[in-house]
C-alpha cells in the first residue's frame, strides 16, 4: 500500500511574498519620488518636501497594506465559496462529479481499466475528492490562513522601504532643488537595482527589466515635476 508522503515542501508562500514585496516597493519608489519631484517644482525648502513625502509614505503604506490584506481575504473567501459548492455537488450530483474526475484523469493519460479504479479511489474520501476538484478542475489551492496579515505587512513594508530612497537626500540637503538631483540619483540607482532583481525573480532579461522599471519611475517623476512647475508659475 502506498503511503502519502509529507516531505516538508511548501510551494507558493515564497512566490506570494516576493510578489507582495515587488508590488509595495514598485509603488514606494515611484509615487514618493514623483511627489517629491513635483513638490520641489513649487517650493525651495527641503523640509516641506520631507513633510509632504512622509505623509504620503504613511498614507500610501496603509493604503497598499490594506489593499494587500483585502486581496488575500478575497482569495480566501473565493476559495471557501467554491469549496462549499464542490461539497454540495458531490452530494447532489455525484455521478457528474465522478465523470469530471474521470475526464481529468483521462487528460493525464489514465485509461481503462485503471481509470475506473482511480476514480473510485479518489471519490472514496469526500475531503480528498473535493480537494482534487478544487486543484485540478478550478485551479485553486487552499489559501494560507495567515496570508492576509502577512501580505499587508509585506506590501506596506515594501512601500515604506521604497519610499526611503527618494526622500533621503532631502533630510540632509536644505535646498530642495539641489536635493532633487541627489534624489534623482538615489532613486534611479534604486529603481535600476530593483528592476534588475525583479527581472531576475521573474526570469526575464535583467537589463531590459531594470531599464523598464527605471523609465517608468523617471517618467512619473518628470510628469509630476513639470505639472508642479506649471501650476506654481500660473498662480
Amino acid at each position: 500500500m502506498i503511503q502519502a508522503l509529507d516531505h516538508g515542501e511548501r510551494h507558493g508562500t515564497g512566490t506570494r511574498t516576493v510578489r507582495d514585496l515587488v508590488l509595495g516597493m514598485a509603488d514606494g519608489l515611484t509615487v514618493p519620488f514623483a511627489l517629491a519631484a513635483g513638490v520641489t517644482g513649487a517650493v525651495a525648502a527641503s523640509g516641506l518636501v520631507v513633510t509632504a513625502g512622509l505623509a504620503e509614505i504613511v498614507a500610501g503604506a496603509i493604503s497598499m497594506g490594506l489593499g494587500g490584506y483585502l486581496a488575500a481575504r478575497t482569495d480566501a473567501a473565493h476559495y471557501a465559496k467554491e469549496y462549499a459548492r464542490e461539497i454540495r455537488e458531490t452530494h447532489e450530483i455525484p455521478d457528474e462529479e465522478r465523470a469530471e474526475v474521470a475526464q481529468i484523469m483521462f487528460n493525464y493519460g489514465v485509461r481503462e481499466p485503471v481509470l475506473t479504479r482511480v476514480v473510485n479511489e479518489i471519490a472514496s474520501d469526500r475531503e480528498h475528492w473535493v480537494a482534487f476538484m478544487m486543484r485540478n478542475e478550478l485551479g485553486l489551492e487552499r489559501p494560507d490562513e495567515r496570508a492576509a496579515p502577512r501580505s499587508a505587512a509585506t506590501v506596506g513594508g515594501g512601500y515604506v522601504l521604497g519610499g526611503i530612497f527618494p526622500l533621503a537626500p532631502y533630510l540632509f540637503v536644505g535646498d530642495a532643488h539641489i536635493a532633487l538631483y541627489w534624489s534623482i540619483l538615489c532613486t534611479s540607482l534604486a529603481l535600476f537595482v530593483f528592476g534588475a532583481v525583479r527581472a531576475r525573480v521573474l526570469a526575464t532579461p535583467i537589463l531590459a527589466g531594470a531599464a523598464q522599471t527605471w523609465f517608468i519611475g523617471a517618467l512619473a517623476a518628470a510628469a509630476a515635476y513639470g505639472l508642479a512647475r506649471l501650476v506654481s508659475h500660473a498662480i
